[in-house]
């Protein structure tokens, strides 16, 4: 099989293609021929060394997570029905493993993709959609409410945006670029140019000068920390990524006054993570739940899409195709 190995820390220039044996699927496993897997953010952090503790991982490895395909093997007693049917799943363990052709999965870990919903499109919501199911379960916004989504339209902010929007708040979206701005007007957002000096100054325009009632940040850093000031007295302030390089800090005066909770909670979302992925993959196969699909690239070319991800050449989620 071709897979995608980081043999050393550093930059998009260690992802290399190698062929491995093609694995069979042992007592309780099932083989997924993949047509297409998930690049993000995650994936770039963890491949320089900077990845976040709950994702410890050391070289040698093949990247990745979520994957789609057709189940073309199962192990034993592993039920054959399983067999030529289009899934969505992962390897096991929780990150790792997909950035290749064949993958090897738990039945558990394994989703059977409704149909009518494009492959393509279900590979975006697996991680992205259930965590931003997760997020708004954790830290749940109401009809009214004035919120922030940084960054506003990538894999997981866009489908943060439209769920939010679903439950009847006012969403501003924090984007970089005029194209990225217009996506975010598509999905009922206001942009703010976070890119610009005063981009706190504008988005506090946009609301008329009310603070927000609640942050969702996924880039950390200088941004996450200005971001902080715009929410009023009892907000709320949910940290789930750090593309930046570095978590957002929250000093004691701010946790005085915000309701917090920051990147541990992605593991709290673990033990009920299939729930969520098929109330997204219901959603989108129903039509009410569309995740953004950027630029697409042949598995060979992983280190193209790391070099874009790492240079904000994109938007929505970035995909590795398999022909």
């Amino acid at each position: 099989m071709q897979a995608i190995r980081v043999s050393r820390f550093g930059g998009p220039e260690v992802l290399e293609q190698i062929e491995l044996p093609t694995p069979e699927p042992a007592e309780g496993e099932l083989r997924v021929a993949v047509t297409a897997a998930g690049v993000g953010w995650l994936d770039a952090l963890i491949r320089r060394g900077d990845g976040p503790e709950v994702f410890a991982i050391e070289p040698p490895y093949v990247p990745g997570g979520a994957v789609a395909g057709t189940v073309d093997a199962v192990g034993a007693g592993v039920d054959e029905t399983w067999l030529g049917k289009p899934v969505l799943s992962h390897a096991p363990g929780g990150y790792g493993g997909g950035y290749a052709d064949t993958v090897i999965a738990r039945p558990e870990d394994t989703f059977e993709i409704p149909p009518g919903l494009d492959p393509r499109h279900a590979v975006a919501l697996l991680d992205d959609g259930s965590t931003a199911l997760a997020l708004l379960e954790k830290t749940p916004v109401a009809a009214g409410e004035r919120i922030l989504v940084a960054p506003g339209v990538g894999g997981l902010g866009s489908l943060l945006v439209q769920l939010a929007r679903a439950a009847g708040a006012t969403v501003i979206a924090a984007v970089r670029g005029e194209e990225k701005a217009a996506i975010a007007r598509k999905l009922g957002a206001e942009p703010v140019d976070y890119s610009v000096a005063d981009w706190t100054g504008e988005a506090l325009a946009l609301t008329g000068g009310k603070r927000l009632d609640v942050v969702f940040d996924g880039v950390g850093g200088e941004l996450g920390a200005a971001s902080l000031a715009l929410l009023g007295n009892g907000g709320r302030f949910s940290g789930y990524g750090m593309s930046s390089g570095a978590e957002t800090v929250i000093g004691d005066a701010d946790r005085a006054r915000l309701t917090i909770v920051d990147m541990a909670q992605l593991v709290g979302f673990w033990p009920d993570n299939p729930r969520r992925v098929r109330e997204v993959l219901r959603l989108a196969a129903a039509g009410n739940l569309t995740p953004i699909i950027g630029r697409t690239y042949p598995l060979a070319e992983a280190s193209a899409a790391h070099a874009d991800i790492e240079g904000r050449r994109y938007t929505g989620k970035t995909l590795l195709v398999v022909p």
